[in-house]
């Protein structure tokens, strides 16, 4: 009953909150001046389609354990080719419930392409040459919740499948509990002099640890809540947890050895039905998955022990190099160098997609300043911590946000502790930019996937030379060219034949002898021995390759590029 009682008055409370959205009309162009609740995000796309009808496809591509919709809002211009021609680009946020700005990236990016269409030259051409899958809220029951419900920062991360994580029989019987009802679940502290903390004397808000020999002053509880379960202890079964982020099939390892990988891949039934929709669309050549925290640019593999093939990490570099000028203070690294992982996103859409799978994680604590100096933002700033700058971050708290993102610790009777404090940072805030500073994240990271748009294989082919060799027998040499960064298909997935490679093809004619160009001036060519009317190949970014044929016959002869990941490409001759 007393759980009952404090998440209706969290709820009450969060919607008086200034973080809330209000009750106003979403209309398009969209605002991003504040966070959308997962309602509203659909509302949101909903709009978009509405306004954009022929450029847009909204599809429920599955639902939640909860029965919340999963959606997918596809941005194509039909007249420039159909989708699956185009190289596609899939951009989603909010696999962690807690990690909202991730939605606001893709809505923005989103609202950018289809207000900017027809206006800007390279929102154009992306929306023209590219198929894109956007797809804001991959947690949506995660997402909801933090809205909801009294959270912590970073709680509300989890798929909704219930675990029994004190291993009593029971699942998700002990969560947090909003005691003050603010909407918020900050910490607790006690006083007492055996304690291990002290109020620091320049802001007797924080918490520091006492030396060896001095007195303290407080002890920490931990965050709110009660012992719900009567087993003595608090807030030791809440939600999950099962991490969507560890739930993919590529690589998966069990809980023993990554936590919060659920009972088996795809336990998720979320996960499964965006597995499932991608495996649809194999045009997708490059992926974005956004997170939060610490300001980071991440790419396959999550193992050290795995190597990419170097093209790969060239074809990488061409939108991670340029990724960290656009988001200043922004690091781009292997996913290893920050920690190792098992059955997440980069993994399986690069090993098992063969697509190019970068993780944004969105946003730096250390921009949080208040200051006379212009300071740079640092990535590792944000996963440690530290007195000066819980100081700061107080500061900017109290004389630029308005102090919206941190509650005084106030008196509380607890009902077994007796006479406590409550008070610390609240749920909207650490890993997450105050409305004010959003606008720019949303537009700087939008920008980093429209150049990876930009950077998508674009081929172009070009017969080079006919020459007749007499006895009717023709020599057609054919170049195709690469102008992008991004190859025709990765590296890794051409070794593992993870799919049906790109090919030449050449018909209306028998071909006598055909083979890729080592160097057409010296007449240096590789034959293939069988069926030389198909050559198979892949380009890498920022090349091209060439090819010969010898013809025999008259007529109109078509040569014909085929590729999973780029555009095709055909011409013909006359011989």
């Amino acid at each position: 009953m007393i759980r009952k009682i404090f998440s209706l008055i969290a709820i009450c409370s969060l919607a008086l909150s200034v973080w809330a959205a209000d009750d106003a009309k979403i209309t398009v162009p969209l605002r991003f001046d504040r966070y959308y609740t997962y309602e509203e995000v659909v509302k949101a796309l909903e709009a978009l389609h509405a306004a954009y009808p022929k450029l847009t496809t909204l599809e429920s591509i599955g639902e939640s354990e909860e029965g919340r919709k999963i959606y997918v809002l596809k941005i194509n211009s039909p007249e420039s080719g159909a989708e699956l021609e185009k190289p596609g680009v899939w951009v989603d946020g909010n696999i962690h419930g807690n990690e909202i700005q991730a939605g606001e990236v893709c809505l923005y990016y989103a609202n950018m392409l289809l207000t900017k269409y027809g206006k800007n030259e390279q929102v154009t051409k992306a929306v023209d040459r590219n198929m894109h899958y956007i797809c804001p809220v991959v947690n949506v029951d995660g997402r909801a919740h933090f809205f909801e419900d009294a959270n912590t920062m970073n709680s509300s991360r989890s798929l909704r499948i219930p675990k029994d994580d004190d291993n009593d029989g029971l699942f998700d019987e002990d969560g947090y509990d909003d005691l003050d009802g603010d909407g918020s679940i900050c910490q607790m502290r006690i006083k007492d002099p055996n304690g291990n903390y002290k109020a620091d004397p320049e802001d007797p808000r924080i918490m520091v640890r006492v030396k060896p020999g001095e007195k303290g002053e407080y002890t920490i509880l931990g965050s709110e809540g009660i012992d719900n379960d009567g087993d003595g202890r608090f807030n030791e079964d809440a939600e999950g947890y099962v991490d969507p982020n560890r739930n993919w099939g590529y690589n998966w390892m069990p809980p023993y050895v990554q936590s919060g990988a659920g009972n088996f891949p795809f336990s998720g039934v979320g996960m499964k039905a965006i597995n499932d929709y991608v495996a649809k669309h194999p045009n997708i050549i490059v992926n974005f998955a956004f997170h939060n925290n610490g300001g980071m640019w991440l790419r396959a593999p999550a193992e050290k022990s795995v190597t990419l093939p170097q093209s790969d990490v060239a074809a990488y570099d061409a939108i991670g190099k340029e990724a960290i000028k656009i988001t200043p203070g922004y690091v781009y690294m292997p996913s290893y160098d920050l920690y190792p992982t098992y059955g997440d996103t980069d993994g399986q859409f690069f090993f098992v997609f063969g697509s190019y799978s970068l993780v944004g994680e969105l946003f730096m604590r250390s921009q949080e300043t208040y200051s006379e100096e212009v300071k740079a933002a640092k990535y590792n700033e944000d996963r440690g911590g530290g007195v000066e700058r819980d100081r700061e971050q107080l500061k900017f708290n109290d004389k630029v946000a308005l102090g919206e993102l941190y509650h005084d610790w106030k008196p509380f009777n607890h009902p077994v502790y007796g006479e406590i404090e409550i008070g610390g940072w609240v749920k909207m805030s650490s890993r997450l930019p105050h409305p004010f500073m959003l606008p720019e994240l949303v537009h700087r990271n939008s920008a980093v996937v429209l150049l990876a748009a930009g950077e998508t294989p674009e081929v172009e082919m070009n017969v080079f030379e006919v020459k007749d060799l007499g006895k009717n027998l023709k020599r057609v040499r054919v170049r195709l060219e690469n102008k992008n960064g991004l190859s025709t298909m990765t590296a890794q997935a051409f070794k593992d034949k993870l799919y049906t490679q790109d090919h030449l093809k050449v018909t209306g004619a028998k071909v006598i002898a055909g083979g890729k160009i080592s160097d057409y001036r010296l007449d240096q060519v590789s034959y293939k021995e069988e069926k030389p009317e198909i050559q198979f190949f892949a380009i890498p970014g920022k090349s091209k390759a060439e090819y010969e044929f010898i013809i025999e016959g008259k007529g109109e002869v078509k040569l014909e590029y085929v590729s999973r990941k780029a555009k095709n490409v055909s011409t013909s001759v006359t011989l």
